[in-house]
């Protein structure tokens, strides 16, 4: 009795230096990384561990390997990590909507209509930003290469340049970078919300236009339930104060150096943050995924997931 004593003091002084213990999260420097910041600034890494890294390449293997519990990734990338792993990464739930926008200068696009017979600058060839502009396009009648002219550039800052250099075209940009972009050109306007015209496409329910899951490791969604729904409530918090107080948000956004907070006060009402976890996630991921597996398999890992890659969506 007196050995159990012993060990069960141990575990509560243990409890009292949880960093050792604490649920490994990382995020990419931007939108996916936004509504985390409550979270940040509260535990303190009592209960989390954060990371906030360049890219996904950095994030990925460590992930697979086992270094990461729980990372915020690119919505089509989870579903490649899915099919790659033999389903030992999951989707806990959306949380970031679409960031894409198409922008001009002056004040003649209103409506996906209004591209016809113009040039549209973007970056992402061959991956989703282009599946998700040539579903948009084609749903509304315009086919690229015929009524619409779609040129690929490597970065987004060649975008902005091509378009400040043809004032007849239209450049598609993501936020913050748009944000950015028209801070530094007064002429830039942002005519058109993409994700609303992927919304506006579907109707009641349906899919959406995503870009970025919260997933984890499935061994330790399946051995740590309580933890994985703690991450979760205090998640959708998190998210819910960063739409809810921009100001207070951007400063911990610029101090947590995702982007610059003078940046994240303007472009977050843009950048479509969000917490969508259960059947709901399950609608509009799969139906994302859907549109991205018509226009290239391999974008999603070659299949679209089967239903045990929607953690949750049953329950």
């Amino acid at each position: 009795m007196k050995k159990l004593f012993c060990a069960l003091m141990i575990l509560v002084l243990l409890g009292g230096c949880a960093l050792a213990d604490a649920v490994r999260v990382a995020a990419l420097k931007g939108p996916t990384a936004m509504g985390m910041v409550k979270m940040m600034r509260d535990d303190a890494g009592e209960s989390y561990a954060f990371e906030i890294l360049a890219s996904a390449d950095e994030i990925t293997p460590r992930l697979t390997r086992g270094e990461l519990d729980i990372a915020a990734l690119p919505a089509n990338l989870a579903s490649v990590l899915y099919n790659r792993t033999g389903g030992e990464i999951r989707a806990l739930a959306i949380n970031t909507l679409g960031v894409l926008y198409v922008a001009e200068r002056g004040d003649a696009i209103h409506s996906v209509a209004d591209l016809a017979g113009r040039t549209i600058y973007t970056a992402g060839k061959g991956s989703t930003p282009e599946f998700a502009l040539d579903y948009i396009l084609r749903a509304n009648g315009l086919i690229p290469g015929e009524d619409v002219t779609v040129e690929f550039k490597s970065e987004h800052s060649e975008c902005l340049a091509a378009l400040m250099a043809d004032e007849s075209a239209a450049a598609m940009l993501p936020q913050p970078f748009l944000t950015t972009a028209m801070q530094k050109a007064e002429d830039v306007r942002m005519a058109l919300d993409l994700t609303k015209e992927w919304d506006a496409l579907q109707g009641e329910g349906g899919s959406a236009m995503i870009t970025g899951v919260v997933a984890a490791r499935a061994a330790f969604i399946d051995e740590n339930p309580e933890a994985v729904a703690r991450f979760l409530a205090d998640y959708a918090a998190s998210v819910e104060f960063t739409n809810a107080n921009i100001s207070e948000a951007a400063e911990l956004i610029g101090a947590y150096d995702i982007v610059p907070a003078a940046v994240a006060e303007k472009a977050l009402p843009g950048c479509n943050i969000c917490f969508i976890d259960g059947a709901a996630m399950r609608e509009k991921l799969s139906g994302y995924l859907q549109v991205l597996f018509d226009a290239a398999p391999e974008s999603v890992g070659g299949a679209l997931p089967d239903a045990a890659f929607y953690s949750g969506a049953d329950d």
